[in-house]
């Protein structure tokens, strides 16, 4: 069995005392080859961010094995694409700056140093040590990073797996091939090779961000809106009203067993410019039972749902966080049993006994469908509606806080104007 050690790379060394230093490089090349593989992962990772920039839905890459389709659905990547922790600078730049940007620049450039000082005669611990402490950087952010997947997200991006094994691998062969080095004896550190090598990382970081905010389109007709709310007198008292202290007035169109509402809900949140909205809900369940505009049910149990929120308006946030924490199993049970729904509504919830499944309710249900009916609503969930200015549907994720602080930017210039 060869081992990496026995590897012969390059040349034999000409300076003498240290004839085994040519056999000890299998460990470096092994380290390149890590630092490459995190290099295609993050670069797939970046693909799929870029594709978006258009605004559309597109098929998002979620496997570690090349060659294997994307998915256009809900998926664990499409989840942390979507997610504020996937980019950086998201109300200055549309989308943001990926983390996957970052991460493609520091893999290829750990994979470079790796064969540079591979290449290098008199290679030393001193050499290999600023491997190991590069090395440590994407170690550390995988590490960050698959907390906050776990504690936040709740499920794991596999493409992202791939970089933390990566970045994991790498940390190891780059340890080990600083054991295995030549000792650097006696000799000074070399902080001027040091400090070439953090320039030129660094350099190489800033190109690729350079390049990719070259892509970002500068211009996004989005930002005027997508039509506005034509009728907004709220007659029948359907429009619940949220907790909070914002100011300006929004209106957040929502079906209680909406995975998309769930998920817009919980990066508005995360965005925090949800602090700064009065929030009304528009409750519009897709759901047959009730609403005469689907043909069939996306979201069955809903209707029930809906009709708890408006019989105990005052309690209207508490069932929706429960329905959207419990979501998953709300829509299994409302696809086979929609009357359990309401009999478990009833018992968490003891104001809406005794109201949910009235002809009172029902009605209500149907007052806010017709609320949606006079505004001429898209027949989808979820919308968001600030100042009457509804947010397009592609400003509903990837851009969200881009362009809601936008929108809420020009409503305070524009009050603020004499």
């Amino acid at each position: 069995m060869v081992e990496l050690d026995d590897v012969p790379i390059g040349p034999p060394p000409t300076d003498g005392p240290h004839p085994s230093r040519s056999r000890r490089g299998g460990w470096l090349v092994a380290a390149a080859l890590a630092a490459l593989v995190g290099a295609f992962f993050a670069g797939l990772s970046t693909h799929d961010f870029i594709t978006h920039l258009d605004g559309q839905i597109h098929a998002v890459h979620c496997s570690v094995m090349p060659g294997d389709d994307a998915i256009v659905g809900q998926s664990g990547c499409k989840d942390a694409m979507l997610s504020p922790w996937s980019s950086f600078f998201r109300r200055s730049i549309w989308g943001g700056l990926p983390v996957s940007v970052a991460a493609l620049a520091v893999f290829a450039f750990l994979a470079a140093l790796s064969i540079a000082i591979l290449l290098r005669r008199n290679r030393t611990r001193h050499d290999t040590f600023f491997l190991f402490a590069g090395a440590m950087l994407p170690a550390v952010a995988s590490i960050i990073w698959a907390v906050i997947a776990a504690t936040q997200l709740g499920d794991f991006c596999q493409v992202c797996v791939g970089m933390y094994a990566s970045s994991g691998l790498l940390l190891v062969l780059a340890v080990v091939a600083h054991v295995r080095a030549e000792p650097a004896g006696g000799t000074p550190r070399p902080w001027g090779r040091w400090g070439l090598w953090f320039g030129e990382g660094t350099a190489a970081v800033a190109a690729l961000v350079v390049l990719y905010l070259a892509l970002v389109p500068s211009e996004r007709k989005s930002l005027a809106g997508c039509g506005r709310l034509v009728m907004t007198e709220d007659k029948k008292g359907v429009l619940l009203q949220m907790p909070g202290e914002g100011i300006t007035p929004a209106l957040s169109v929502i079906d209680p067993l909406c995975p998309s509402c769930r998920a817009f809900d919980q990066r508005l949140a995360s965005s925090g410019l949800d602090a700064q909205l009065n929030t009304r809900i528009l409750l519009f369940p897709l759901d047959s039972r009730c609403n005469w505009m689907v043909k069939q049910s996306l979201h069955p149990g809903a209707c029930a749902l809906s009709e708890a929120m408006l019989c105990a308006p005052e309690q209207a946030k508490a069932i929706l966080d429960w329905a959207f924490a419990d979501q998953e199993r709300l829509l299994t049970l409302g696809a086979h049993d929609p009357a359990a729904i309401e009999r478990e509504v009833a018992e968490r919830f003891p104001a809406v006994s005794g109201c949910v499944g009235t002809s009172k309710a029902k009605d209500r249900v149907t007052s806010s469908l017709r609320f949606a009916v006079a505004n001429a609503l898209p027949v989808v969930t979820p919308q968001l509606y600030v100042d009457d200015v509804r947010l397009c549907d592609e400003d509903t994720d990837l851009g969200l806080e881009y362009t809601l602080n936008h929108m809420l930017n020009q409503r305070a210039e524009a009050g603020a104007m004499p």
